[in-house]
């Protein structure tokens, strides 16, 4: 009866350039229309030709109804609804037959108030985007756009790491007594909870002589058992996956960025070729903050857990899920298999290694899910002295009923699961204090000290700041593993072993936007924010009312920073950052080694290749102490950003017997054909580009000197072609276009029919001193 049409996501976008959204025309808006979505909309204007109606079956979000919205605005413009064509807006929060017949049965108008959300979230996002980017250009220069959601997970990462670095370590004690019956083999490992009748903290013994007078207190006493407690504890199952908590699992038992735990789910969600031939789609759909489960697959998915582990492991009720979150839209069913009945066992020929990992993560949960609670039993024994003076604790635990952990046992990712869980526990000291009563002599068999120092908090994982966005309501999950992304790209933070790192560019940035625009990075702003269009979305707030008051504080914020001179924030960044940029210098002291008369500070590089510590004494005096470069390891500086003490000579000029020099300036390593001469400058080139300083040779140097070289006139207006060196390999010139050359094309194979074909490539852009003119996909992903 239906004739169904894809419309791939949005069919229009606000413009890419700046200008898009006009605050004192009314916030009206310039859209434009991907080439792409011409055709689906071209699809569905034909489809409408011959029909009476338009069923618009989009998302039950903000989202959704905005694309259908946009839909209908498209084809108004084009003329394609008739007066006879009934438009229906239809929902349904599940891809159910049951469902979607249900929705058809209650169709709808466009929510007005769900689009205004949209716009004004949309808006709202550009005009931060397009008017904090151009500020960081000029006054960070190399440091590109800050969306809304991306400084905020950047001033958490920042944050986390001047926390650690401001932490002061405190020295601590603990003891642990070895005891064991006289009849018994059995030792247990006992920790130290009280002395002199007082509870111990724990920074109570603070040195290793405190910790040495209470061992001879301890030597001198003999022990019994005072008290044993035994108790079950139970553990429920956990709730289905939502979009971030699929991204927190996989980054924490699988090693998954959000990104790729996003990609794979994507392939799941599509669907893959089964055995029998037959395409299908393995898991609902993956951007969800919904926690239901449709009534049909909860059917399905008991009838598995009996079929699979018996009735024992079956949950008395279906267990339904309610959202956590204030700002959900549950707009979908949480993430499960479209069919519980396809185990992950078959899937081993179709799908790679990652894929079916995360198939087997989100087939486990959701059978978990619908199962009993694990049941642990728990052994708590108390040892002390006659007078109770002296106490130790020692705790067992057991699984006594394994419950919802059966789905994981029989999965490659059941051991890591089992041991987050701490589900594995020494059987022969549970044993061991199951048998104990109180009165039970115990024999010391030793004693050991050990020292600790207080750890500041742990980093964040990917997993970990996707979980803290969560709770404070920053973003959508669909928008954490792409703000993420961005900050890798940006080259703002690094991922090593799991853990994200703030990259100086990152720490400077996020630095300059909490000082200039506290609300962007503050955490609540984002959170408030998602509320605030919450109440747009049940008609409670105007939506242009709302854009205008955070319009009117932001660009207030904006004004104030323009007037901001590059000196001033070089300033600021000095002294927020002054134990990070001067606290490894010798002697902590800041005067120039060089002239001896200069201070060193910090400078930021006026052309966007990275910060540095250098003389204020400039030019007069040219000393750099430190170059600071986000891609460095360790903390080292890169060999080919040190400076040198003096130039190092290479050779010299087979022709002209000049000398041919290796130098170093504040933006990396150059050759020199002959010497400084007052009045003249030398002839230059870049090998910043060559990792290795050491294996410059006089042939490199003649080689890169010999650059630029014009390859003959364009065909078309006769200006000249030239193949230059530029700072990070070659480029093609032609008036004012200007293309890279790849690096595997040596630029000694390229002649002109190459060089036309990289001018009219992607490669090519204008380059001259214009303004530079903001790109949507430069804040895009941050939204």
């Amino acid at each position: 009866m239906y004739e169904v049409l894809p419309s791939y996501g949005h069919v229009r976008d606000l413009a890419a350039r700046s200008g898009s959204v006009r605050p004192n025309d009314d916030f009206s808006m310039v859209w434009e229309v991907p080439s792409t979505a011409w055709t689906y909309l071209k699809s569905i204007k034909v489809a409408l030709s011959r029909s009476e109606n338009l069923i618009l079956a989009l998302d039950p979000d903000r989202e959704g109804e905005a694309i259908a919205w946009h839909i209908v605005e498209m084809l108004r413009q084009q003329d394609a609804l008739r007066q006879d064509v009934t438009i229906a807006r239809v929902v349904f929060h599940e891809i159910t037959e049951t469902s979607i017949k249900s929705s058809l049965q209650a169709p709808r108008e466009i929510d007005v108030n769900l689009v205004h959300a949209y716009l004004a979230r949309r808006a709202l996002d550009y005009l931060i985007g397009f008017n904090i980017s151009p500020l960081l250009w000029r006054k960070l220069p190399g440091c590109q756009s800050a969306g809304r959601v991306q400084s905020a997970a950047l001033s958490l990462i920042c944050d986390k790491e001047l926390e650690i670095e401001e932490f002061k370590p405190q020295e601590y004690w603990t003891i642990v007594a070895q005891l064991n019956k006289k009849d018994r083999d059995q030792v247990m490992n006992a920790h130290l909870t009280h002395i002199d009748s007082n509870k111990l903290n724990q920074l109570s013994i603070n040195s290793y002589t405190v910790a040495k007078a209470i061992e001879k207190k301890i030597n001198a006493a003999s022990f019994e058992v005072v008290v044993t407690k035994k108790t079950k504890i139970q553990k429920n199952p956990p709730t289905p996956y939502i979009t971030s908590t699929l991204q927190q699992d996989a980054a924490k038992q699988l090693h998954f960025s959000p990104t790729h735990t996003m990609e794979l789910a994507q392939q799941l969600y599509e669907g893959v070729q089964l055995s029998n031939g037959q395409v299908t789609g393995l898991i609902t759909y993956h951007r969800t903050d919904g926690l239901h489960i449709s009534v049909d697959a909860v059917k399905d998915i008991r009838s598995m857990v009996i079929e699979r582990y018996g009735v024992e492991f079956l949950s008395g009720s279906a267990h339904k899920y309610f959202k956590k979150l204030k700002n959900a839209q549950e707009a979908h069913e949480a993430i499960r298999p479209t069919n519980i009945c396809t185990l992950p066992s078959t899937l081993t020929e179709v799908l790679d290694e990652d894929a079916l990992k995360l198939y087997m993560l989100i087939w486990s949960q959701t059978l978990a899910c619908q199962m009993e609670p694990a049941m642990i039993e728990q052994v708590q024994v108390d040892v002390g002295d006659a007078g109770k003076l002296i106490l130790f604790r020692s705790t067992s635990s057991k699984i006594d009923c394994l419950g919802y952990q059966a789905a994981y046992e029989d999965t490659e990712v059941g051991a890591t699961r089992t041991k987050d869980n701490d589900s594995y526990y020494p059987q022969k000291l549970f044993e061991f204090l199951n048998l104990l009563k109180p009165g039970d002599p115990l024999l010391l068999s030793g004693v050991e000290l050990r020292q600790h120092f207080t750890q500041p908090s742990s980093r964040y994982s990917e997993g970990s700041l996707v979980k803290k966005l969560e709770e404070l309501g920053i973003g959508r999950p669909s928008t954490y593993a792409s703000a993420l992304k961005v900050l890798q790209d940006r080259n703002f933070v690094i991922v090593k072993d799991d853990v994200l790192y703030p990259e100086v560019r990152g720490r400077m940035v996020s630095a300059f936007l909490s000082h200039h625009f506290t609300e962007v990075t503050d955490y609540s702003f984002t959170a408030d924010m998602e509320s605030e269009l919450d109440n747009v979305s049940v008609g409670l707030t105007e939506w242009k009312g709302l854009l205008r008051d955070y319009w009117d504080r932001f660009y207030s914020h904006c004004k104030r920073a323009e007037s901001i001179h590059i000196h001033q924030v070089e300033k600021m960044l000095e002294n927020t950052f002054s134990n990070f940029l001067f606290g490894s210098l010798p002697d902590n002291s800041r005067t120039c080694p060089r002239c001896m008369e200069g201070t060193l500070v910090f400078k930021v590089s006026s052309f966007g290749v990275g910060y540095c510590i250098g003389c204020d004494q400039h030019p007069k005096c040219k000393y750099i102490a430190k170059s600071l470069y986000g891609d460095e390891e360790e903390d080292e500086i890169p060999e080919d950003k040190k400076p040198m003490e003096k130039p190092k000579l290479l050779g010299l000029h087979p022709a002209s017997s000049e000398k041919i020099l290796l130098k170093a300036g504040p933006y990396g390593f150059y050759v020199q054909l002959g010497e400084d001469k007052k009045g003249f400058t030398p002839k230059r080139a870049s090998v910043s580009h060559i990792k290795d300083m050491d294996t410059i040779t006089l042939e490199n140097a003649l080689e890169l000197l010999r650059y630029p070289v014009t390859l003959g006139n364009h065909p078309k207006d006769g200006q000249p072609v030239i193949i230059r060196l530029a700072r990070a390999g070659f480029s093609i010139r032609h008036g004012r276009s200007i293309a890279s050359v790849p690096k595997n094309l040596k630029p000694d194979h390229i002649t002109m029919e190459k060089a036309l074909k990289l001018l009219s490539s992607k490669r090519a852009r204008l380059c001259g001193r214009r303004k530079r003119e903001m790109k949507v996909e430069d804040v895009e992903a941050a939204m």
